[in-house]
């Protein structure tokens, strides 16, 4: 191959890169003079705008405004919102009384009605809640509106559900489901989510059974730019994640589709998802999912969306997206098997492959997927000791974070070229044997352990029909063989950005491993290159300047700030008050309460208040005794019946607060129930670090406990009374945060945090 025509794939190569990711999504442009039947994404703005002013989860004063601005647009609209209200305490032991917003459109028919659905509370303490879900709640408004200006009578109804307390443990949608006449009539969700501000929206079933009839539906809507796949939707069937969506699939077997969006994960759940992060394209993504399948699933029979038979698909430039049911998953990989020892017969009597060649082969492979695989796994653990501020972004993502993706791509390519230049001696075909006896045996696997994944098995069709041509033609050409390498570009390099995108840097090794398989896809085109260490020097001298640019960017700044965590913890039974952090590298703002000097080596009880990543307070120092009112326990009844026995409670606050967490000593509870809701005893029974209840409170209210365990056990009660109001509270004088810094998501902060504890003999 000559240097003109090595240079002219090179960039169709990076062309179709850069086209695979382009054509996932459409491209924002000011649209708010745009034709009211159409939907427009800065119309969609104003109403995130308007949401995400100020923090608003429940219990929040700013929550109720939130609601009161959605019921007023939806009354705009010519719609009778109502409100629907009540406690719910979920499958994860977090209680709160969440309140939701409904409305419906009436259709012609009396069939099953689509719901449209989306959460309005922001995630606890800082969240603006922009994308999650205020990006959500404006695709649906501005949909509704576009759809209502046609003038078009629906067959089905239309409901629309703005759900509360999602963030808090999916409690609205518990309520709706389990509490409202509606639920009984749905027959479709479409559920518009966030994970963090940006990227293309991937689009998510959930369903009890098959998902064939909902894919074959979703293929007719045609929307313009579906981004789905079914390996995403197996993985996400594995892991503990929910949406609302979940407590319909679970309580109600109601179908759904998700569309969430997860780039520039760095947002979520922070200060930073506000408005002006949002990104547009993004918003205007949501928007081109919901209008065609608003227009058509609003006149399609909603009761016969189940199925037995799951398929398989993918989204691909051009064919939008692509299916074929799960049955042709092992003829497709039988038939490629077949190619293959058909195709090495004939290399063999050709002699164009020679069996101490293909042995060769396979070093290159196991070298540089060794290599790149060790490299990708370690990195994030090698950064965070390079970077210790890095361990206080706890999800993962840092804000350089696609630059280090850039950085050990470009590493791994560069490792698969300077291997594979030192086995140049080897012939292309005897190269291309070890890579397709690799792939086949993934297929295999995929096929029999994770089958969403089995359309890997289509690039290997294409990889096998490279290897007839170079098995056949000395001199193959060279823009053939590019054409043959397409779809493995067009279908991996998404999932190259990903896996460390959405599940934080430490998947760094899933990026570096699938861009070391998909350059074995394109061996027929490299193994015809000359020279590859130069290709090589060029790649590690990018990756040199990615991660150069990464660390000039690894700081902290105003618009990429550090997390930061501060409470104060007051131990109202040893009389003792503490600062507590989470941070692991100390800022400035922090160390004024907790620094080397005042830092102790004492630790607070193991039943830290719960968080999301299971974080525990990383450093303690001594506090000033502040005169914080303890809550009101009333003990109502302790009794004894037969072998049990039964105590109520009430937890009444003294003060403002946000928060209050129930911990037991390692007793069995044989029922529970808080504020009249049940726990279920697969809850009780899988409780861990000893956690009863969590109950976010609105409007200062009680919590109200009933407890029923073996007569005879000793019985601790340990509770945390938090409020979120550290930095306002006239008792403390906490300096505002400087603007390089920002509130820790996940956990608890900026709060008073009270302890109390109580035996029962």
């Amino acid at each position: 191959m000559d240097r003109f025509t090595k240079v002219i794939t090179l960039l169709l190569i990076l062309l179709a890169v850069y086209w695979g990711f382009k054509a996932q999504m459409p491209s924002y442009s000011g649209d708010l003079n745009a034709p009211e039947t159409n939907f427009s994404t800065d119309r969609a703005l104003t109403h995130v705008e308007r949401i995400s002013q100020k923090p608003h989860g429940v219990g929040f004063p700013a929550h109720a405004e939130v609601r009161e601005y959605i019921m007023a647009q939806l009354q705009a609209l010519g719609l009778e919102p109502s409100l629907q209200e009540g406690y719910t305490v979920g499958d994860w032991g977090n209680l709160s009384k969440a309140t939701n917003i409904l409305a419906r459109v009436k259709g012609t028919g009396t069939g099953k009605a689509l719901l449209l659905l989306s959460h309005y509370d922001s995630s606890p303490h800082s969240s603006l809640g922009a994308s999650d879900a205020g990006s959500g709640v404006a695709t649906i408004l501005e949909g509704v509106r576009a759809y209502l200006t046609e003038g078009k009578q629906a067959k089905n109804d239309i409901i629309i559900l703005i759900t509360d307390a999602e963030e808090l443990g999916l409690n609205g949608a518990d309520l709706f489901v389990n509490k409202h006449p509606w639920a009984k009539e749905v027959g479709l969700i479409l559920n518009f989510e966030a994970r963090g501000s940006g990227g293309p929206s991937y689009m998510l079933i959930e369903t009890n059974r098959g998902n064939g009839k909902l894919i074959g539906e979703f293929i007719k809507a045609d929307p313009k730019y579906p981004v789905a796949n079914s390996l995403v939707y197996s993985i996400y069937k594995m892991l503990p994640n929910d949406t609302d969506l979940t407590v319909f699939r679970e309580d109600g077997d109601i179908e759904g589709l998700n569309f969430a969006f997860i780039d520039d994960h760095y947002d979520y759940h922070t200060v930073r998802d506000n408005y002006e992060r949002l990104n547009r394209n993004t918003l205007a993504h949501q928007g081109s999912y919901l209008m065609p399948l608003l227009t058509y699933f609003a006149n399609t029979d909603l009761g016969n969306l189940k199925s037995l038979d799951d398929f398989i698909y993918f989204n691909v430039p051009f064919f939008k997206l692509v299916s074929y049911p799960f049955e042709w998953i092992w003829p497709m990989f039988i038939l490629a098997v077949l190619f293959f020892g058909i195709l090495l017969v004939i290399g063999f009597r050709k002699r164009v492959i020679l069996g101490n060649e293909i042995l060769k082969g396979f070093l290159p492979l196991i070298i540089s997927l060794v290599i790149n695989g060790v490299v990708g796994f370690y990195s994030w653990t090698v950064l965070k000791w390079i970077y210790p501020g890095y361990t206080d972004i706890l999800h993962g993502f840092t804000y350089n974070g696609h630059a280090y993706i850039a950085a050990f791509v470009l590493f791994s390519i560069a490792t698969c070229f300077w291997v594979y230049h030192k086995f140049k001696k080897v012939e292309t075909p005897n190269l291309l044997v070890a890579p397709i006896f690799f792939w086949l045996l993934i297929c295999g696997l995929v096929s029999a352990y994770l089958p969403g994944a089995s359309f890997f098995v289509i690039p290997v069709y294409a990889l096998l029909v490279s290897f007839m041509v170079v098995i056949n033609q000395k001199s193959p050409n060279a823009y053939l063989l590019f054409l043959f390498a397409v779809p493995a570009l067009w279908m991996y390099a998404p999932f190259i950005k990903m896996f460390p995108v959405g599940l934080g840097l430490k998947m760094m090794v899933a990026a570096t491993l699938l861009t070391t398989l998909t350059f074995y896809l394109l061996l027929p085109v490299f193994g015809f290159y000359k020279n590859k260490n130069r290709i090589a020097v060029l790649g590690c001298l990018l990756f040199l300047g990615f991660m150069a640019s990464a660390h000039f960017n690894s700081g902290f700044t105003k618009e990429n700030a550090k997390p930061t965590s501060l409470l104060y913890v007051l131990d109202t039974d040893a009389s003792t008050a503490l600062w507590a952090t989470y941070e692991n590298l100390i800022s400035d703002w922090t160390a004024q309460y907790i620094n080397d000097a005042k830092k102790i080596p004492e630790k607070l009880a193991d039943k830290t208040i719960s968080s999301k990543y299971s974080s525990g307070f990383s450093y303690v120092a001594v506090a000033p005794i502040k005169d914080i009112a303890s809550p009101k326990i009333d003990i109502s009844l302790d009794t004894v019946i037969e072998n049990e026995r039964i105590l109520e409670l009430c937890i009444i606050p003294q003060r403002n607060v946000n928060r209050l967490e129930v911990f037991t000593n390692d007793v069995e509870i044989k029922k529970a129930v808080v504020n009249a809701k049940v726990l279920s005893p697969y809850y009780l029974a899988n409780r861990k670090n000893g956690k009863l209840i969590t109950h976010y409170i609105s409007n200062n209210e009680y919590t109200d406990l009933l407890l029923t365990l073996p007569k005879g056990e000793k019985l601790e009660l340990t509770f945390y009374e938090a409020s979120n109001d550290l930095l306002h509270n006239a008792q403390f004088t906490v300096p505002e945060r400087p603007e390089d810094l920002i509130p820790m998501p996940f956990v608890l902060n900026d709060a008073i945090l009270l302890t109390k504890t109580i035996t029962f003999e």
